[in-house]
């Protein structure tokens, strides 16, 4: 296959068993989706040229989030002052950053770095198992991360007994294990529908409503019926942050101390902040009218919510967390006080 022009960034995947297009041009597959593990689809990624200045920025932002949520887990795992509750909750969150932007951007650098456009039947399918998995646990986790909040405020007598070590870790492993279930559903449910529309997915990662929209007429049917129950799961989930945060803004405002509302809205603020941040982008993403709907528009949101949160999040939990500052600071000093150590020894 010819190699595609900057302008070009986002080409659709095309089956293997076609012919190759002429350049610039888009193929698609007249027969159904593969059925095995050895089909592949092609994708053609963000920063496809070796020109093209989206490459950098790629890669910026996902160091940048490595970084950042690396630092977050090891000074909560190193540092025995963060061993409460809410750091516990911030770790699993981190680490579930890490992951979920290691799922969707390394392929796609690797696919951009040798200008591939193939990813296996099975690849996608492990893609679209990840993504919901990890996505749909970073919800989940908020939601806990709200009810931590409002005990720490509302009921601060009975914190130590709702958030328990081991209330912590049952309500961790919910989270988890809730997502991982979900996830399993979508991804047997996506993958079982004949696809009719060949396997052109038209997305720099493979993503559910792409999938179905190749679907046959009415297979898609029971996907949705799943997508219902999912998303009215997340409606709930919805619901109990915002009216936990009726709740402790409720309390909050009956603080006389301003010191008092200082140390509510350093609880508080971050995580609304990254609440916001995560619902807007991706419910823009699933939500929006279909006028609006786009190849580039499509591909500009997905990487808004799928890159953006995990690469911002460090940064925002550790802006009014003067503990967690501290602890990064040791992190770096000692990071940097290692390797001049090591690098004073080499030279010796």
């Amino acid at each position: 296959m010819g190699r595609a022009p900057c302008s070009s960034q986002y080409a659709q995947p095309v089956c293997s068993r076609a012919q190759s297009p002429k350049h610039g041009e888009r193929t698609t597959c007249p027969t159904a989706a593969p059925s095995t593990s050895s089909s592949s689809w092609h994708s053609r990624t963000p920063g496809s040229c070796s020109s093209c200045p989206l490459r950098s920025s790629w890669v910026g932002i996902y160091l940048a989030a490595l970084l950042g949520n690396g630092l977050i887990i090891t000074a909560i795992a190193c540092h025995h002052r963060l061993h409460t509750p809410m750091d516990f909750f911030l770790f699993n969150l981190s680490l579930l950053d890490v992951t979920s932007i290691s799922t969707t951007v390394p392929t796609s650098m690797a696919n951009s770095l040798t200008d591939t456009t193939t990813i296996s039947y099975s690849g996608c399918a492990a893609q679209v198992f990840w993504v919901v998995f990890l996505f749909g646990g970073e919800f989940s986790l908020l939601t806990v991360m709200a009810y931590d909040h409002y005990v720490a405020i509302c009921r601060p007598l009975h914190y130590g007994t709702l958030l328990s070590s081991r209330a912590c870790v049952q309500m961790a492993a919910a989270a988890w294990g809730s997502s991982f279930l979900n996830a399993l559903l979508h991804t047997a449910n996506t993958f079982s529908i004949p696809l009719c529309q060949g396997n052109a997915v038209g997305h720099f990662f493979c993503e559910i409503p792409h999938i179905l929209k190749l679907s046959c007429s009415h297979s898609y049917l029971r996907e949705v019926g799943v997508v219902v129950v999912s998303v009215s799961l997340l409606f709930g989930c919805f619901v109990f942050i915002v009216l936990s945060y009726v709740q402790i803004f409720t309390v909050v405002l009956r603080i006389p101390s301003e010191q008092g509302w200082h140390k509510a809205f350093s609880i508080c603020l971050p995580h609304l902040a990254v609440v916001a941040l995560f619902i807007s982008t991706a419910g823009f993403a699933y939500l929006k009218p279909l006028s609006l709907s786009s190849l580039s528009l499509d591909v500009v949101v997905a990487v808004v919510y799928a890159v953006v949160p995990p690469a911002v999040n460090p940064l925002i939990y550790s802006l009014r967390n003067k503990e967690l500052k501290d602890a990064l600071r040791k992190v770096i000093a000692w990071t940097f006080f290692s390797s001049a150590k090591i690098a004073f020894a080499l030279h010796h």
